[in-house]
């Protein structure tokens, strides 16, 4: 049988609906649970990500970030 992760760190998170749906279906289609895909992503991060299309979407998450707290 084989050996499943180990999650050694628990810790409250706060995620839009749209977000928390995404890593549902990530993690629906990798096969594993939520907390395994948000390990698998950071993990991983640098190899996952385009640096310069994740410069750009943070800027605009951020920008709209005040006016989704209201």
């Amino acid at each position: 049988m084989p050996k499943r992760l180990r999650l050694t760190r628990r810790f409250p998170v706060a995620m839009t609906e749209g977000g928390y749906r995404r890593l549902r279906r990530f993690a629906r289609e990798a096969d594993l649970d939520e907390g395994e895909a948000l390990s698998f992503l950071f993990e991983h991060f640098d190899s996952v990500t385009d640096h310069t299309n994740l410069t750009h979407r943070l800027r605009l998450f951020s920008a709209g970030l005040e006016a989704r707290k209201r």
